[in-house]
């Protein structure tokens, strides 16, 4: 029966017209956990195609997956969209992922989504080192990730460990180096580091040499210095490359809900944001996300995605339940 689901919402919506996809009686619904501005770029754009109306729900990463598996076959969610892979992942392993079909999958190179299929990536975030340029010169630097662990690095950086971006980065770093290498290095970090609540407010910091350095996403750097520079003018990004944890590139995902009750309108949406079109904003709009689209370019302000020498990690292993244990038990949520 799932197959001849998936098959029939495949046959409508590869062969439908778009005017036939859109008589729905009401607006696809979308758990989003991506930036608002981003999200509805999007959905107007595809609104604007294809007819579709589309509402947005708006919440973090972490909490909308988790309501999403509390919610379970009664979730209102059509799609769901986060910044980082860790929630998508939660809402797989709990199966409740509708798989999407091979043309969808075929949009984006194998190393942006899970193996098995059920969701996709549709843009991806590069860790950073940000720092002040009057504090360190390059051979002062972090050499890796794990270098901030050691006691020369004790008031020297600083990070979000509250949100999802950095507790990304944290499940990338339990799958590369396993559990008490990660448990070590999180007992140094409540040493060591000095806490803030959200990139922008850590990047702000930094520049205002509150703090030496911080570990965050480069597009905070990036979409400050498309204003005001205000925020970012006495940084600099230090890049970690050599398939370091520090190294690693974040997925955001999109997935449809095995549940939905638009379930071809849904994979529209999803195909729609993983292509040509959906890429095509990340490329000249202001979110400064990577796009990861075959074929797709960038923003040519970004460093290129194959020189950031990210590690390898299967997204959808990526454990934030685990993350979060281990942050708890380090004092450091």
């Amino acid at each position: 029966m799932k197959f001849a689901a998936l098959k029939l919402a495949g046959a409508l919506l590869f062969a439908a017209p778009a005017f036939a996809l859109a008589q729905q009686a009401t607006p696809l619904v979308v758990y989003n956990a991506q930036h608002v501005s981003l999200t509805k770029a999007w959905v107007d754009a595809f609104t604007r195609e294809t007819g579709i109306a589309v509402s947005l729900r708006n919440g973090g990463d972490t909490e909308l997956g988790n309501q999403i598996v509390q919610e379970g076959k009664a979730s209102p969610a059509d799609v769901f969209l986060t910044e980082n892979s860790p929630a998508m992942a939660l809402v797989e392993r709990a199966g409740l992922f509708a798989p999407l079909p091979a043309e969808t999958l075929a949009l984006v190179p194998a190393e942006f989504r899970p193996a098995a299929g059920h969701w996709v990536g549709i843009a991806a975030r590069s860790t950073v080192f940000a720092y002040n340029k009057s504090k360190f010169t390059a051979e002062h630097l972090p050499q890796t990730l794990l270098d901030l662990g050691e006691p020369r690095w004790k008031g020297h950086w600083g990070a979000s460990p509250s949100g999802a971006d950095f507790q990304a980065i944290v499940s990338a770093l339990l799958e590369l180096k396993g559990e008490a290498a990660t448990a070590k290095w999180l007992a140094a970090m409540k040493t060591n580091a000095t806490a803030f609540r959200g990139n922008g407010v850590a990047l702000k910091a930094v520049n205002a040499g509150e703090i030496d350095g911080a570990v965050i996403y480069h597009y905070y750097w990036f979409g400050d210095q498309a204003k005001t520079k205000e925020n970012s003018n006495n940084i600099a990004l230090h890049y970690f490359r050599g398939q370091d944890p520090g190294a690693f590139v974040s997925i955001s995902g999109a997935g449809v809900l095995a549940t939905s009750k638009h379930a071809a309108q849904a994979q529209a949406l999803v195909k729609w944001i993983a292509g040509p079109g959906g890429q095509a904003i990340l490329r000249t709009g202001d979110a400064f996300e990577y796009a990861v689209g075959v074929g797709a370019a960038s923003h040519p302000s970004l460093v290129p995605l194959a020189d950031l020498q990210a590690p390898k990690v299967e997204p959808s292993r990526l454990n934030s339940a685990k993350v979060t244990e281990m942050m708890i038990a380090a004092g450091l949520l």
